[in-house]
């Protein structure tokens, strides 16, 4: 639904806070709570998601609230950041909630299986399920689901394209040339 449909039914947009944010592998947009928690981080070309301001949202334009989020992800493609300390409040149900708590805990520089993560969230979880939330992730990067891998060590889906989440992992020097060419 477009903004113009939108206004066409008498229908009034749902007002978001937050700030596109230039990164190196493109523009993202950041949507913060009233408290700047982040709620939302994804690449405006998203290739699963379609960006909230295209659902009927109406973007308010909140630089200061995603400042941090702006300077952390700055330091992190910069290679001055391993970790993100950023309050965070994504929509979800709890089973989400812990999936992506266990993604926060996969270090910088490694990777895990979605079946290795599954045996971590302690409960009859498949690898399906995981997979499953890491593709509702709402927080790119930050929680980051781009460290989850196939069993097979190939890499598997990202919402951002298999392009970014190639590149994450080698900024993260996860990925030399010789283990790339055997991934593609």
């Amino acid at each position: 639904m477009t903004m113009d449909s939108l206004r066409s039914n008498g229908l009034k947009p749902t007002l978001v806070r937050g700030d596109l944010i230039d990164t190196p592998l493109g523009v993202m947009i950041a949507l913060v709570d009233a408290q700047g928690a982040l709620q939302r981080l994804e690449f405006l070309d998203d290739e699963v998601h379609e960006p909230l301001i295209w659902r009927g949202y109406q973007l308010q334009r909140e630089a200061a609230l995603v400042a941090p989020v702006a300077r952390q992800l700055d330091e992190y493609f910069a290679g001055q950041r391993r970790e993100f300390e950023l309050a965070l409040a994504p929509l979800g149900n709890a089973f989400l909630h812990e999936a992506w708590k266990h993604l926060r805990q996969v270090p910088y520089g490694t990777t895990m299986t979605y079946g290795a993560l599954a045996l971590k969230l302690a409960r009859n979880t498949s690898a399906r399920a995981v997979g499953r939330a890491n593709a509702v992730n709402p927080i790119a990067i930050i929680v980051p689901c781009h460290r989850i891998i196939g069993a097979n060590g190939s890499l598997t889906g990202y919402a951002g394209g298999l392009h970014r989440k190639q590149a994450l992992l080698e900024l993260e020097g996860v990925l030399t040339p010789a283990r790339q060419q055997s991934l593609l």
